[in-house]
Formats: C-alpha cells, structure tokens, sequence
C-alpha cells in the first residue's frame, strides 16, 4: 500500500499506444459513449469566461484506489474534478487548488468537501453474476454444480419467458447490486431473447455499466424444455445484438454467451465464435469450474485436448473473452489465456458454496493472465464485491493453509482485483478502475461513521485501520453514494 499525502503524482495522459487523447480514429470502446477526450482547460472567450459549462464536480479529500505499479494508493490532501461528460480532468494535491481553479474556472465554493471519515474508491466490477438466478439468492447451495444446474437453475432460468416476473426480478437486482457498489456487471441473463434485451433497458434505465448477454445452450437432457433447437439460438443471438446496439445505450453492451461447454454442440459453438468475430463482440462463459464437469467436456468432445481448445478452436477464446471459475486448468491452458489475452472471472463464494474447488490466483497471475472478481449470484450467496474481495482472501487463505503457496494476497491485492483487475478483464480500463486522468468518473463514496455502520471506530484507528475495517465488516450502509460516468446512482432518483 502507498500512502502519499504530500507527493505528486503524474496521471498518464495519453491512452495506451501513445496517440493524444481523442486522436484517435478509432470507434469508442464497450462501455464508453464518446471517445476519451484530452483534459483541457475551457476555451477562454475575448472576454475571459469559459465558453463550457463549468465542472460536473470538484471533490476535495481521500481517495484510495489501484494502478499498475501499486494495489492500493491512498491520496490524502487533494482535488478531484469531473467535467459534464462524466471524465476525471484532474487528480492534484490541494496546494494546487489555486491553480487549477483559474485553469477549469470553478470557485471555492464549487468544492465539495469530504469529512475525516469519508474517502471515495472506484466502483468495484462484478466480471461475472447470473442476474435471473438473483429470486433464489442466498438458498439452494446444497448440491454440487451439475446438480444445483438441474434441480434449482434450469428450471427458475425457465420462467423468465415471463416478462413480468422478468422486470421484478431484473429491476431488483440492478438495485441491489448497484447500492451495493458494483458500478460495472457482467450479466448471464437467460435463453429468452426479450427478457434479456429488457435487462439492458432496465441496467440503462438505472445507470449501472453493464455487459448483458442472452444466454445459448441448445443441449439439455436433464430439463429439455429449457434449451433452443441450434439455428434458432444464434438467429436470436443475432436479433440479440443487433437490437441491442440500435438502442445505443451508452455504457451497456451486448456478450456473446455460450453457457458451457456441456450445454452446447460443437455447432453452436463455432456459429458463436464466428458470430463474434465478425462483430467485434465481447464473449462470456464458464470454464473448469468443478471436477464432473471437466469429465463431462473430455467425454462429449474427444478431439479436443482440453476445455480452453474447444472454445479457443471455436473462436471463443480472445482478448475480448471472460470466462468464470477456471479453478482446475492446466499449466498449458494457462499457457493459452496469456497467449490469447482472455480474462478469468475469480468466483470465490460459488466455488466455496458448491464445493468446486479453489483457484490459484497467485498461480494465474504469475502466467500474466486478467484477472477480475464475481459474485456469480447465484452460486454465490452475495451479491456484494465486498463479500467478492473476503472470500477471495479466504481461497488464499485455504491455499495456504494446504501448502499450495507459500504466501497469500494481501487485501490491496484483492482490493485491486474488484476494481482495477475486473476492468481489464473486461477490457474497459482504459474507460474506468482507478481516478486516471482522462477515465470516467465510476465512484463510491464511503462513509465510515454512517448511523447505522455494521462496525466500531476507535480513537486508536488510523486510515489504513478503518480503510480495512471498511473492506472486512462494511456494506451497503457504509456506501453513501455510488458514481458512473460522474453522475450520481445512487441514492436513486425518484425517476426510477
């Protein structure tokens, strides 16, 4: 942790690759509206007022977050200014605030001050949560995944032809996990392509950055009314996308979602993988997430030499690609997620609730492979990051414990794997996962004093005391307002 109350720091100020901000001819990236713009100061009129609209905001305080070299920085002592795009045009120290106040035109009174107990963080990214299974939440892990997949989730996934029940359901999830902190969702929805497109309307309608993917599996034998016949499932994927990215919604986005490799035909799959090249489109799935399943992918598809070669063959495995769990990969699978730049979704609360097994996120990182964390609600119980980044130290924990590692990550560590880690794995952290000058402003405002905290302060405890104190035993109580794109989520507006 680095903990920087008087020194300066730089904020690189051009995207990867050098080109000056907004120079680039490129289409905007997922998630992202308009192209990254240079943060200039306002073009000055004869008359020297600005001729823009003054700031969206300027926040004085702490703010804690990640970066490359470092997994947790803590900033005492400064400025932050978001302009009306929702983009970060300035993280300095407050002697500068003279400075930049002439330079962006804002006035002392324009500042938004933080208590001694209130910090921002960047808003945490869920890489990977099953919004249809959310009604069922908290119950029925009991039985190992194949199992739970055809006693408890195939059959709730069923009902979502229900639009109704759809919108219920959606409508809460989106809020919960939006107080909740998750600013960004990388969202399962179901086979039903209406329902699905009605969670991109309802994530848009709130606020929340989103990928949303309607689910395909055309195999099925266990709950045969819920699969699709293969050519309807990738006309509907089509129909999916397509109507998806005529909504022009600015921050969510359609995936292509092949469940997992036992849900689907070597057929569906290499339509899928097409499908996504051809658009460009981000892709979503499971991965070795426990034993049985892994048995089950060797048996019903023997030319392959693993799980990550049936979807790396089908074009599924890219460096736009997420897939979850991955607990029981081999050195040479790994090996391939490096080379192919695809990311794995860290589950920790499902892999521990269904018996799964335990990822080695130490092992993974080590082959330079992203890494982001997920609830996947709702083999996970919690749908919090918070809970996301406890358990995510208890699976280390374990593997020391067993003499697997010899060291474990430290809470930064898992700190920047809910933030900064999920944004690459979803490939936005050019957009958004720390207070970079020139990323948008996706943002919790914690407040460790709240009324009605779930834990105790002392007079003893210094920042970094209450900082983890907050990261174990905080929650939504906790998190006083939630930012995408520098506008205000939550508390909700009474629009929605």
């Amino acid at each position: 942790m680095v903990t920087a109350p008087g020194s300066r720091r730089r904020h690189r100020e051009t995207p990867k690759g050098g080109s000056p901000l907004g120079s680039s001819s490129q289409p905007p990236p997922p998630g992202r509206s308009q192209p990254r713009r240079a943060a200039s100061p306002p073009a000055v009129a004869a008359m020297g007022s600005p001729q823009r609209p003054p700031l969206a905001h300027v926040f004085r305080g702490t703010f804690v977050h990640s970066s490359a070299s470092a997994p947790m920085e803590i900033l005492h002592g400064h400025l932050l200014g978001v302009d009306d795009s929702g983009t970060i045009v300035f993280l300095e120290q407050t002697d500068q605030q003279e400075q930049l106040a002439k330079k962006w035109g804002f006035k002392t009174s324009d500042i938004r001050e933080l208590s001694n107990h209130e910090f921002f963080m960047p808003g945490m990214v869920d890489t990977h949560i099953h919004a249809p299974q959310y009604s069922f939440t908290g119950t029925r892990v009991d039985l190992p995944l194949l199992q739970w997949l055809t006693t408890y989730t195939f059959p709730t996934e069923a009902k979502y032809k229900d639009s109704d029940f759809a919108e219920e359901v959606y409508t809460r999830v989106v809020r919960r996990t939006l107080k909740n902190g998750t600013t960004t969702a990388c969202y399962f929805a179901t086979i039903y392509t209406d329902t699905s497109l009605l969670l991109a309307e309802i994530t848009d309608k709130f606020g929340q950055r989103a990928f949303v993917g309607k689910v395909c599996m055309d195999m099925n034998d266990s709950v045969p009314h819920y699969k699709e016949i293969t050519a309807d499932s990738v006309q509907e994927t089509e129909r999916f996308v397509k109507e998806l990215l005529e909504r022009k919604y600015p921050r969510v986005q359609p995936v292509i979602t092949p469940r997992f490799g036992p849900s689907c035909t070597e057929d569906l799959l290499c339509a899928l993988g097409d499908l996504a090249q051809a658009r460009d489109l981000h892709v979503q799935s499971h991965i070795s997430e426990n034993e049985e399943e892994l048995k089950l992918v060797e048996n019903m598809f023997p030319a392959y030499q693993n799980y990550t070669e049936l979807y790396d063959k089908n074009k599924l495995l890219t460096s736009k690609t997420v897939m979850a769990h991955a607990c029981h990969l081999s050195e040479e699978e790994l090996k391939l997620f490096s080379l192919r730049g695809a990311a794995i979704s860290h589950c920790p609360n499902s892999n521990f609730s269904l018996r799964s097994g335990v990822l080695n996120v130490q092992k993974v990182l080590k082959h330079n492979v992203k890494l982001g964390l997920g609830t996947d609600v709702a083999g996970g119980y919690s749908a919090s990051m918070l809970d996301a980044i406890r358990k995510t130290m208890m699976a280390s924990n374990s593997l020391q414990i067993n003499k697997v590692n010899e060291t474990g990550l430290t809470l930064e560590e898992a700190f920047r794997l809910a933030t900064l880690g999920g944004s690459q794995a979803l490939g936005l952290d050019d957009v958004i996962g720390n207070f970079e000058v020139g990323k948008e402003f996706d943002a919790l405002l914690i407040n460790t004093k709240a009324s009605d905290s779930p834990f105790d302060l002392f007079s003893a405890d210094n920042f970094e005391d209450t900082l983890q104190k907050f990261l174990y035993l905080g929650d939504d109580r906790n998190i006083s307002e939630v930012y995408v794109a520098g506008k205000q989520v939550v508390p909700f507006s009474s629009s929605v």
